[in-house]
């Protein structure tokens, strides 16, 4: 297991999730996982010491990266002088990133701090239009949900969003001994590619809408969880409204809001 040669230079900052992925195989199968196809550029979430960073650089694609804590700023700037440039000192969540890209389609990837990692697959979300592919490291249990599919204990909002847009794999288990400091958990790595169609026919806003409403109480049917829209008792007695959120494929959820919509 290869360690990365300036490791002790930047100390894991507890507060910003950090967990330093150190075994240089697992950082190349995670760069492995882009397809390159239908973008030019690609944005790491959170490089810290540059692992990844590192083969993302030899392939034949424009590197960018988003780090917000100044200390890993400055370690890439003194080791990947030629990165220097393409350093965005952001909050991933809080920024804008056509500020860079502007409107140009890009691919990210990453080790995603844990203790926002959901949050920043909904980002990716909204920019979906722009999103062709996306990948990277993830707590286990968080990368199963989002591949999840219906039927399972997991799958929730984030699986069905998610799968919505894009083919969802779950690709491999990472151990928690390759981390300086180890996690406590398992890490996962998936690949989520945009699908070729992915606008949904029926009103998109409704739909995440219907979504999140139906698994806030995942254990109640959606006849009850929807309640609040006031929909027509009619529409409610389609069998569909007796069904618990999870056992609703995504196919069955847009077919969902085409009749809420329709009754609205």
């Amino acid at each position: 297991m290869a360690q990365h040669s300036n490791q002790h230079q930047v100390k894991a900052k507890k507060h910003l999730g950090q967990h330093f992925l150190n075994d240089e195989s697992v950082a190349q199968k995670i760069a492995d996982t882009l397809s390159l196809k239908g973008y030019k550029n690609v944005l790491e979430i959170g490089p810290g010491m540059g692992v990844l960073t590192k083969y993302l650089l030899k392939k034949d694609i424009t590197t960018y990266v988003i780090e917000i804590d100044t200390e890993s700023v400055e370690y890439l700037k003194a080791n990947y002088l030629n990165l220097a440039p393409r350093i965005i000192e952001k909050d991933f969540l809080k920024y804008d990133l056509n500020e860079v890209f502007k409107g140009e389609p890009l691919a990210i990837i990453g080790n995603y701090p844990y203790n926002i990692s959901s949050q920043i697959v909904f980002k990716a979300l909204e920019m979906r239009h722009q999103i062709p592919e996306f990948s990277g490291m993830f707590q286990k249990e968080v990368a199963q949900r989002i591949c999840s599919k219906e039927g399972s204990k997991v799958y929730g909002i984030l699986s069905v969003l998610t799968q919505a847009f894009y083919d969802a794999e779950y690709l491999f288990t990472v151990p928690p001994n390759v981390f300086n400091p180890p996690p406590k958990v398992d890490s996962g790595v998936l690949r989520l590619r945009r699908k070729e169609n992915f606008t949904l026919p029926c009103d998109e806003k409704l739909f995440f809408k219907v979504v999140k409403m139906a698994f806030q109480q995942r254990r109640k049917t959606i006849r009850n969880s929807l309640k609040t829209l006031n929909l027509s008792d009619n529409l409610k007695a389609n069998s569909i409204f007796g069904k618990r959120p999870e056992q609703l494929s995504v196919a069955e959820f847009v077919a969902l809001t085409q009749l809420i919509e329709a009754d609205i």
